[in-house]
C-alpha cells in the first residue's frame, strides 16, 4: 500500500476576457428589459471584481462544461506527464452539460484517450474536493498511481436573462411587479465560470514542490437541515423539495425551475457557524494546532463571509490570523466545484511556498450544507 499521495501539478483553464461588473448584464441580459435592482446590493456584499463567463456579448455559449475541463486537463499535461498516462479521471460539478451521459465520460470524450477508468462527482461546491478525496484513496490503497482530479463550472447558461422571460412574462399577466424572487436573482451576480485540475501521484515530483495529501475530511449535515441551494426543483412552504419531473412541461418555464435558487436567511443562519462547528471537531478529534498552519484557503462565496468566518473561528478558539488567508475570488469570482483549484494553483506557482509548509483547506457546500477540510504539507 502506498504511504502517501502528492499532488505534482494544477492547472486551471479561464474562458474569455475577465468581465467587470458594469459589463455584466451585456453577457446574462436584462429580466424584463430592466437593470437589476439586486445587482449593486448584492456585488457590494460579494466585493467580486470580475469573473469569467462561457458566454459571447450575445449570451451565446463559447465552451460546454466537458470542454473547458478537457482544457484545464491539457493545460496539466507537459512534457514529464502526457494524456496517455492518465489512469484514473475524477471530475467534479454543479452543472454538467446533460443529465447522462455522465461528466467525466464526456470529458473523457473530449480528450480523445484511450480507456480509463472514471468517475463523476456530484454536489456544489465540495464535488472538486471529492475527486480529489476519491483519487488520493485509489492511490493510497495501490489500485493507481496517478489519477487527474477537475472542478469545473458552465453557470453563466443558467443565469441568463432568457431564463427567466416566462415568469416575468407571468408575473406581468397577474399584474404583479415582473421581478423575479430574489432567493433566484441572488446568485445571477454571485456565479463564474471555469475549471481546475490536479494530477495525484504516487510520487513527489523529482525538482521542484509537491502538496502532501495528509488527510481529507468531509461531513453532510443533511440529516438536519432543509435545503439552501437548489436547480431543477421547486422549494415547498413546509421545506420539501419537489423535482422538476413532478411539474408541467410549461410549470418548469414559468417558474424558472432550472435556474440556480439560494434560501439566503437559510444560509445566513447555519453556513458560518456549522463551518465552525466541524472544524473545531476536527482540531480536537486529530489533535490539530492551527498555530503550524501556514496557509488557510477558505472556499468563499462572498467576502460578507470573511469577517463573519474569522469571528466564529475565533469564539471557538480556532485562530488562523489574517495575513495566512489566501483567496482570489474579488478576481476570479465564485466558480463552485472549481475555486479551490484556482486557490491551490495560483498558490502553487506564485512561488511563496516552501518545503514543510503546511496548506489548510476549506470547503462550505450550501446546497444540503455539507462541508470538507484537508490538509497538505509542501514537499
Amino acid at each position: 500500500m502506498s504511504k502517501s499521495v502528492y499532488i505534482t501539478r494544477l492547472a486551471k483553464y479561464l474562458p474569455n476576457e475577465p468581465v467587470s461588473n458594469d459589463e455584466m448584464e451585456n453577457y446574462l441580459g436584462k429580466v424584463d428589459g430592466q437593470y437589476s435592482k439586486a445587482k449593486p446590493l448584492v456585488l457590494r456584499n460579494n466585493q467580486i471584481k470580475t469573473r469569467y463567463y462561457a458566454l459571447d456579448k450575445n449570451g451565446n455559449p463559447t465552451h460546454t462544461n466537458a470542454r473547458l475541463t478537457a482544457e484545464a486537463i491539457r493545460i496539466l499535461a507537459g512534457e514529464t506527464y502526457k494524456l496517455s498516462e492518465i489512469q484514473l479521471l475524477a471530475c467534479g460539478t454543479t452543472s454538467p452539460d446533460q443529465l447522462l451521459p455522465s461528466h467525466s465520460s464526456m470529458v473523457h470524450g473530449e480528450l480523445g484517450i484511450g480507456p480509463i477508468e472514471t468517475i463523476s462527482t456530484a454536489g456544489s461546491c465540495c464535488s472538486g474536493m471529492h475527486a480529489i478525496k476519491f483519487a488520493w484513496l485509489s492511490i493510497l490503497c495501490g489500485d493507481k498511481t496517478n489519477a487527474v482530479c477537475t472542478g469545473s463550472e458552465l453557470l453563466s447558461t443558467w443565469l441568463r436573462a432568457r431564463n427567466f422571460e416566462k415568469e416575468a412574462e407571468r408575473l406581468n399577466e397577474l399584474e404583479k411587479q415582473p421581478l423575479i424572487a430574489f432567493e433566484k436573482e441572488f446568485l445571477r451576480w454571485m456565479l463564474s465560470d471555469g475549471a481546475g485540475a490536479a494530477l495525484l501521484s504516487d510520487k513527489p515530483n523529482p525538482a521542484g514542490i509537491s502538496l502532501r495529501i495528509d488527510w481529507i475530511e468531509s461531513v453532510s449535515y443533511a440529516g438536519e437541515f432543509e435545503t439552501c441551494m437548489w436547480a431543477g426543483a421547486d422549494k415547498l412552504g413546509d421545506g420539501d423539495l419537489r423535482g422538476w419531473r413532478e411539474f408541467e412541461p410549461n410549470e418548469i418555464l414559468e417558474r424558472s425551475l432550472m435556474s440556480l435558487h439560494q434560501d439566503v436567511n437559510l444560509l445566513g443562519d447555519n453556513i458560518v457557524s456549522l463551518s465552525g462547528k466541524y472544524l473545531q471537531e476536527i482540531v480536537e478529534r486529530k489533535n490539530l494546532n492551527l498555530n503550524d498552519i501556514t496557509y488557510f484557503l477558505p472556499h468563499l462565496s462572498s467576502e460578507y463571509f470573511r469577517n463573519r468566518i474569522d469571528q466564529e473561528f475565533r469564539k471557538r478558539k480556532l485562530n488562523i490570523p489574517s495575513e495566512k488567508w489566501f483567496t482570489n475570488l474579488t478576481r476570479l469570482g465564485n466558480v463552485g466545484s472549481a475555486s479551490i483549484y484556482f486557490m491551490l494553483e495560483e498558490l502553487f506557482h506564485s512561488g511563496r511556498l516552501k518545503k514543510g509548509d503546511a496548506v489548510l483547506c476549506g470547503i462550505p457546500e450550501s446546497a444540503r450544507f455539507s462541508y470538507i477540510y484537508a490538509l497538505l504539507t509542501v514537499v
